[in-house]
């Protein structure tokens, strides 16, 4: 085995042959039962986080609030690895496949929920109206596509869907990447303003202001990003109306899902962000003219022609994981220095494109975008997936009921006891040793480790 030490990162390298004297030599000592237990207990992660220290755990009298005597400790020394691993939590599919799947997983039960009701949503919220909308980026200039209704690209080619040169331009030259890369850095923001522009919109309608609009229906959503292969980001939605306070409340009769495409539609071609001048050139940006909202109906999936509610969240959930380096090439991690970019396997367009924002990224004032550390991202910096408020449940309390959960089938000894916990920990490194690897790969997850059940 052998660490490469980057700084405060120490990562161990892996290797796929079996290393056969190491493995005796757990076998003869007797340690490699608790060894497979342990990276068991990961649930398939590859790619942990190995921190040093302890953990004592003492009775607590909830009365007089006095310490008694320790009921366990966990020692990092002690264990068969030598280090506490703790999963990644990585969303990328590209960096940790076990840990994307758990939040795939997560994702399509906040969905879901949101749809169908459960985890603390009421059934009821199947009646109310919902749509799924899709809100593009404008263009940037001509790439090859596959289009709809003629029988080949501009260039004059009939691509097949995985032809590498889908989203490159047809000239790179003509190609607006200070523009793709800007949009990218704001389409949080123009978001934000959509959202603002859409309560207004709904509230138009029904024939009140929008402080009247808080006392009879509210918005709710759940969106997630996702790349084109241009390297653009579009955004997916689930956009509901509920009553005054959410999923809880029944919609005024008046809130339809008519009604929500309408306001959709006048508020994406509203919807605008004022950004940065450079070169005398002011950037405005806006949605793209391509917008697809589509009504949800069912409440179960058929196989039809019909967007059910479960076709949804599978679809949300599946991009819920992927970042640019799917759809473009790009890189699934941050860039230190410009230099690495001639070194690196990537295509000719998202190396142009990453350039693009490591250069903006260099003018103070940009400093605010932060572009360099986005680089990898295209200049995108949003979360992936954001929902309103009384849209659903939470990734948070998702996760927390699935350690919850862990923690009762683990716990047979002092199952009632309040307990008080001192723990001190620090970080020595990330990854598995070759070892480490091989046995991952040879076990099954341990139950409750690999993203089921999620109980909330």
């Amino acid at each position: 085995m052998t660490r490469r030490v980057d700084k405060e990162h120490v990562i161990f390298t892996r290797t796929t042959p079996p290393p056969l004297a190491e493995l005796s030599k757990l076998a003869t000592g007797g340690t490699l039962p608790a060894l497979a237990r342990q990276l068991r207990g990961l649930g398939g992660c590859t790619n942990p986080v190995r921190l040093d220290g302890h953990r004592t755990e003492h009775a607590l009298d909830t009365a007089t609030g006095e310490i008694g005597p320790l009921l366990h400790r966990l020692d990092s020394t002690r264990l068969p690895a030598g280090s506490l691993l703790v999963r990644c939590n990585n969303r990328r599919t590209t960096r940790c496949t076990a840990c994307a799947e758990v939040y795939r997983r997560d994702t399509f039960h906040l969905i879901t929920s949101g749809l169908r009701g459960g985890k603390g949503t009421p059934d009821t919220v199947t009646t109310h109206p919902r749509v799924f909308a899709t809100f593009t980026a404008p263009g940037f200039g001509p790439v090859h596509n596959r289009p709809s209704g003629r029988p080949a690209c501009r260039c004059g080619v009939a691509h097949t869907p995985d032809d590498p040169a889908l989203g490159t331009p047809l000239r790179s030259d003509a190609y607006d990447y200070e523009a793709a890369v800007l949009w990218n850095a704001h389409a949080g923001a123009l978001w934000r303003r959509f959202t603002t522009h859409l309560r207004r919109e709904v509230a138009k309608r029904a024939g009140l202001t929008q402080r009247e609009l808080r006392h009879h229906a509210r918005v709710s959503f759940a969106k997630v990003a996702e790349y084109q292969k241009r390297g653009a980001v579009h955004f997916h939605a689930v956009i509901r109306l509920d009553g005054p306070n959410g999923s809880h409340t029944p919609p005024p009769p008046w809130a339809t899902a008519e009604l929500l495409t309408d306001a959709i539609r006048a508020a994406t071609t509203q919807a605008r962000i004022t950004g940065p001048t450079l070169n005398s050139r002011t950037h405005t940006f806006t949605f793209g003219t391509q917008l697809d909202v589509r009504t949800i109906r069912g409440a179960d999936f058929t196989g039809g022609q019909e967007l059910t509610d479960r076709a949804v969240a599978a679809y949300i959930a599946k991009y819920a994981t992927k970042g640019a380096e799917t759809a473009t090439g790009a890189l699934d991690r941050p860039l230190k220095f410009a230099a690495e970019l001639a070194h690196l396997d990537i295509t000719d367009h998202a190396r142009q494109l990453i350039r693009t924002a490591w250069t903006l990224g260099a003018r103070k004032d940009l400093a605010h975008l932060r572009l360099r550390a986005w680089a990898h991202m295209l200049g995108f910096r949003g979360h992936f997936s954001t929902k309103s408020r009384t849209y659903s449940t939470t990734l948070g309390a998702l996760r927390h009921a699935r350690t919850q959960w862990r923690h009762a089938q683990n716990t047979t000894e002092h199952p009632e006891q309040t307990t008080y916990v001192l723990a001190h920990w620090t970080y020595t490194g990330t990854g598995l040793t070759e070892t480490e690897t091989w046995l991952t790969a040879s076990l099954e997850p341990a139950p409750g480790t690999e993203g089921e059940p999620t109980h909330a």
